[in-house]
């Protein structure tokens, strides 16, 4: 067996990533892809724009974030930032922090006051030499920068608020989720830019309705602008505070294999245009 992944990892990452989706999905994908998971695919296998080169390192998504959607959006204080949390002993850290890496995703480290390396440095072992693009192979998280970052916390403490997840497709925004209980009851309800409830739940338990957000408007518009210049790209927020706070960008969701309703993947695929192929090694 561990010769066989050995073997494999010598692949180019483009074969790796259609004998993943052929273990997921149960067939390799077409050379035409039309529906939403079809074609991301085809980016995380095809596409190795510049501009995508940039949308899964932290840092960088802040500076994003801080340069197209000034106004619209507040941005988390970066705290501290680097490769060794022993430099972390130095740093005046609020009541409540969180530490993430800066090159993957999931991973979240929650803090209250000056940091303890020792318990820091023990619940991170081995974050940030961790190559997260090598799990779906997802070109992006190769090109950011390995290491941490603290940043304030948004929010109550001890309750993480509710993501709002717009992805942006063609242009314009086509779709709200709104994501709950992320630590311990994880549901999801989508709606419309409208906010009408839509009957999809993408492998998720359904969330309770909801109103509206108060910043529909700033939100929708701060979607559309962080992802002027992009095809397909989902943008997610917090509301907490009374403020809309920027969390990340998304060019892949689900890494291109959680499971979306025929009719929901069939009308996503069908609104996004894919660029040229010759456009995709710029």
């Amino acid at each position: 067996m561990l010769r066989v992944l050995s073997a494999a990892r010598l692949l180019p990452s483009p074969v790796r990533r259609v004998r993943l989706y052929r273990q997921v999905a149960g067939r390799f994908p077409p050379l035409r892809p039309r529906t939403f998971t079809e074609k991301l695919n085809w980016r995380i296998c095809v596409d190795r724009r510049a501009l995508l080169a940039p949308t899964c390192d932290k840092l960088a998504m802040k500076e994003h974030a801080r340069t197209l959607a000034p106004g619209l959006v507040r941005i988390p204080e970066t705290l501290w930032c680097g490769t060794d949390v022993a430099e972390l002993a130095d740093v005046a850290l609020p009541d409540h922090w969180v530490l993430k890496p800066n090159h993957s995703c999931i991973r979240r480290l929650f803090g209250d006051g000056p940091a303890d390396v020792a318990e820091v440095r023990r619940r991170t072992a081995g974050w940030v030499e961790e190559q997260y693009w090598r799990k779906s192979e997802e070109w992006a998280y190769r090109r950011a920068r390995p290491g941490l970052l603290v940043e304030e916390f948004v929010g109550l403490p001890g309750a993480v608020p509710a993501d709002l997840k717009v992805l942006v497709v063609g242009g314009e925004p086509r779709l709200v989720e709104l994501h709950t209980g992320r630590d311990d009851d994880h549901r999801a309800r989508l709606y419309s830019p409208a906010w009408e409830p839509l009957p999809w739940t993408i492998g998720y338990r359904p969330g309770p309705d909801a109103d509206p957000p108060e910043l529909l408007e700033d939100l929708l518009k701060a979607a559309t602008a962080l992802a002027d210049g992009f095809d397909m790209l989902r943008v997610d927020f917090y509301e907490a505070d009374g403020e809309l706070w920027f969390g990340e960008l998304t060019p892949y969701p689900g890494a291109g294999l959680s499971p979306l309703e025929p009719a929901l993947d069939a009308e996503l695929g069908g609104a996004w245009p894919l660029p040229p192929l010759w456009r995709t090694r710029r």
